[in-house]
């Protein structure tokens, strides 16, 4: 994620919101900012509550609202070895921000120097000289620069200096009283419980890619024509199984569809990379070259190996059927983003 699809270094619009790449280029408004920074992989519950809180702040103080977040998750620089998979790439994580009703989001590029920048460094080149910020709120928890040595104490102490307050806010917690947080966003898709995520990320969790050339058997050997989908591999899929999805098309058009995460295993070894399969319910056309956006919401059932071609078909047809009944039942409403 080195990029914004469509995006250059000069100040764009998604929507009413405005996108920066780069501090260098953002300058700050009349009024001042109140600003919010982060990783915002999801941009989930936790995130809606604490850019709430940021805007009902800056409109008592007639600031602008910014997020300041990255090109690419910090991890990825820091800690490749361990860096964790997205929950949203970087065009779906600033469409999301952009429906919380920001004024600004400016993207840092994360690369080696800005891991090895100080957290008084990066105060004081983004905070102050990029945005004017007169208000920071961010998560209690919150650490940044080289080494994480930034906290909200440190950024309470540069504030006294340069004149911006700083909020510190707790982590929320959804109705169950569940801590909400991306790490267990992630933990309940690796587990295939998409609809505990739903519940956490406050919409269905969705990937994107584009539909490319399978091995063939969909269509004249099994009677179910899938689209495969090319997901890029650092974005997070759900664990193995077969799930009731949203389809949706570049045109909008939104489809029922029962896909498959997993490795086929009546036909091939199961080893290797996740493969994302999409049946289209009632659906007759040629899918390949789109990007398709699917939205997971409910898990079916394992996905398992066959003893042969029949039987995998009679389970299909069970899964088409429990698809129809799950997606009649719920709303394509939250099938966009």
């Amino acid at each position: 994620m080195n990029g914004v699809a469509g995006l250059g270094d000069t100040p764009t619009n998604l929507g009413l919101m405005e996108v920066v790449i780069g501090p260098e280029h953002s300058v700050p408004g009349v009024r001042g900012s109140a600003v919010t920074i982060g990783a915002y992989d999801g941009v989930h519950i936790g995130h809606r509550h604490l850019i709430g809180v940021l805007r009902s702040m800056a409109e008592e103080r007639d600031l602008d609202t910014v997020v300041v977040t990255f090109d690419r998750h910090p991890a990825t620089v820091v800690r490749p070895e361990s860096a964790p998979l997205l929950l949203t790439d970087l065009d779906q994580k600033l469409e999301l921000l952009a429906s919380t009703g920001l004024d600004r989001t400016v993207v840092v590029r994360f690369d080696e120097t800005r891991a090895n920048e100080t957290a008084e460094d990066f105060v004081t080149e983004v905070l102050v000289d990029a945005l004017g910020a007169k208000l920071v709120v961010v998560g209690e928890d919150f650490h940044f620069g080289h080494g994480r040595k930034g906290n909200v104490a440190l950024l309470s102490d540069m504030g006294a200096r340069y004149g911006f307050e700083v909020i510190g806010l707790g982590l929320e917690a959804d109705k169950a009283g569940e801590a909400v947080s991306s790490t267990s966003i992630r933990r309940l898709l690796a587990d295939g419980d998409v609809s505990g995520a739903s519940r956490l990320l406050g919409r269905h969790h969705q990937v994107r890619g584009v539909v490319v050339p399978g091995d063939g058997r969909g269509g004249p050997e099994l009677g179910y024509p899938t689209a495969n989908l090319d997901v890029p591999a650092a974005v997070a899929l759900p664990g193995e199984g077969i799930y009731a999805c949203w389809y949706e098309r570049p045109d909008g058009s939104v489809h029922r569809a029962a896909a498959s995460v997993g490795h086929r295993p009546t036909f091939h070894t199961p080893d290797g990379a996740l493969l994302l399969e999409a049946f289209l319910l009632d659906f007759d056309g040629d899918l390949y070259g789109e990007e398709a956006r699917v939205s997971f919401v409910e898990r079916l059932r394992d996905e398992r190996r066959f003893p042969g071609v029949d039987e995998l078909i009679a389970q299909m047809a069970l899964d088409v059927t429990a698809t129809r009944a799950v997606l009649d039942a719920a709303s394509s409403d939250a099938a966009p983003l």
